[in-house]
This record gives structure tokens, C-alpha cells and sequence, in this order.
């Protein structure tokens, strides 16, 4: 009897494993292979390359792999793709930050479940909640620049 519940643990802990990575390649999208290859990648001011970027040489950097082609600035960034509400996040979208007082001054990339990509200047390409205090405070907006094609195409999760 033991050793039949151990070779039926064994089998359901098998299926969820399977299950599970199942999942996650699912979500394989070409915004998250792009994020993911340059993750910890240090911050560099005025940076573009994966040897270091700033905020938006990042984004720009994403978005290029997406085909897309985004203003070299966050502020720029910012005059681009149609505004969208908090609550209307999805994966793909910009998110805009005041973080000098003086207006848009950071960008990230919405990656779901509440968080952003970006690159935040002592630790390099990183991920964040939005409901972070500091970046909470300092929420401009959100902008979406994929179209619905694009979106279908390189952020969708499956």
C-alpha cells in the first residue's frame, strides 16, 4: 500500500512539473525573450546596447525586436501610442514615471501581474511592482504602442 501512494505521489508531482513548465513556455513571447536576455544587465547612461542602457535605451531596445521603432527619450517616448488606463494594463504597454520632479523623466515596459521592466539606475535591468511606494508616487501614465497585431504577435501570453 505505501509503496503504490509513493508511486502515486511521484507520478502527480511528475504531472505538475510538466504541467508547470508547460505553462511557462507558453508564455515564451518574443517582449519576454527580449527582456529576459538582457535581465541584470547594468545601468549606463545614455546606454542603448546590451552592455548597458538607461530607461528608454532599453525600451527602445525591446521594442526594436518587436519591429518597433520608439523616440530615444521617455519624455519623446511619452508623445508616442495612445494613452491607457491603469487598470487597462497589458503586457506590452509603456509606463511613465516622474522620478526629478519635472515630469516624465523614467519609462519601463508593463510585463503583467502588476509589474514593470526597466532599467532603475543602481541595479540595472530589473523587474518592479507598480505598487511599489516609490514608483507608486511617482506614476505619470501608461501608453500602448503595439498594435493590436503586435501585441497578438509579441506579447500575448498563450
Amino acid at each position: 500500500m505505501r509503496k503504490t501512494l509513493t508511486a502515486a505521489a511521484t507520478s502527480l508531482a511528475i504531472l505538475l512539473t510538466m504541467g508547470t513548465a508547460s505553462a511557462y513556455a507558453d508564455s515564451d513571447t518574443t517582449l519576454n525573450k527580449a527582456v529576459n536576455a538582457v535581465y541584470g544587465t547594468p545601468y549606463k547612461l545614455g546606454g542603448t546596447t546590451a552592455k548597458g542602457f538607461d530607461c528608454s535605451g532599453f525600451t527602445s531596445y525591446v521594442f526594436k525586436k518587436m519591429g518597433v521603432k520608439l523616440a530615444r527619450v521617455s519624455a519623446a517616448q511619452y508623445k508616442q501610442g495612445t494613452p491607457v488606463a491603469k487598470d487597462q494594463l497589458q503586457e506590452g504597454d509603456l509606463v511613465f514615471f516622474n522620478t526629478t520632479g519635472k515630469g516624465v523623466s523614467h519609462v519601463g515596459i508593463y510585463i503583467g501581474d502588476g509589474k514593470f521592466a526597466h532599467a532603475s539606475s543602481s541595479k540595472g535591468i530589473r523587474t518592479d511592482k507598480l505598487s511599489n511606494s516609490y514608483y507608486k508616487k511617482r506614476y505619470v501614465g501608461a501608453k500602448r504602442i503595439l498594435s493590436k497585431y503586435g501585441y497578438a504577435t509579441h506579447a500575448a501570453q498563450s
